[in-house]
């Protein structure tokens, strides 16, 4: 929580770790860099967070926040329930057209830790799962059939990975024409 505008020493760690796992990778950066980032001592750090894997989850609770207000502020500006399962794209050309994007930090800390760390696998899944959901939510108050659901999921998240590999924001764009073709399609069934 934040009070006068200064945020905590929790969320000045959570942030600093943030950014740079983001940027740089979770193994490769160590506490004592994010001591240093942050200016939060190693000792308020390890007692704020007993593990390195504990301000990892930390970090993931962080971004699903992020992602959750992301997209729920999108859909919020969207018209027509149509326009709201849309809106899930008009987000990610947005995001992915920030200078810092590296694509989406849940699919990076898996493919660096979700082998050896089931509670981050947990947290990746739950966030993915959560995603999933709402997008089923968005087709339900669309008047949409259910496999509508899961293909505009797979979109998005391919649109997340492709752009991060390919550096084209574009990406977003092609989604979103993808999108369009499929719930036209699926509305005419």
């Amino acid at each position: 929580m934040q009070t006068g505008g200064l945020m905590t020493g929790e969320e000045q760690v959570v942030s600093t770790a943030d950014r740079l796992f983001y940027a740089h990778g979770v193994q490769a950066v160590g506490m004592d860099t994010v001591r240093t980032e942050s200016g939060v001592s190693l000792k308020r750090i390890y007692t704020l967070f007993p593990s390195k894997d504990d301000l990892i989850l930390a970090v993931l609770r962080h971004r699903t926040k992020q992602w959750n207000t992301g997209v729920d502020g999108a859909i919020a500006t969207a018209g027509t329930p149509r326009d709201k399962l849309l809106a899930v794209f008009d987000f990610l050309a947005e995001w992915f057209r920030e200078d810092d994007f590296r694509g989406c930090a849940f699919i990076n800390f898996f493919g660096e830790l979700g082998g050896g760390s089931t509670r981050v696998a947990e947290a990746v899944r739950e966030q993915k799962t959560s995603f999933q959901r709402r997008v089923a939510e968005l087709v339900v108050e669309a008047g949409g059939p259910a496999f509508l659901a899961p293909q505009l999921v797979l979109l998005a998240e391919g649109a997340q990975t492709t752009a991060a590999i390919t550096r084209d924001p574009d990406t977003a764009a092609h989604a979103r024409a993808a999108a369009e073709t499929l719930i036209r399609c699926a509305f005419e069934r």
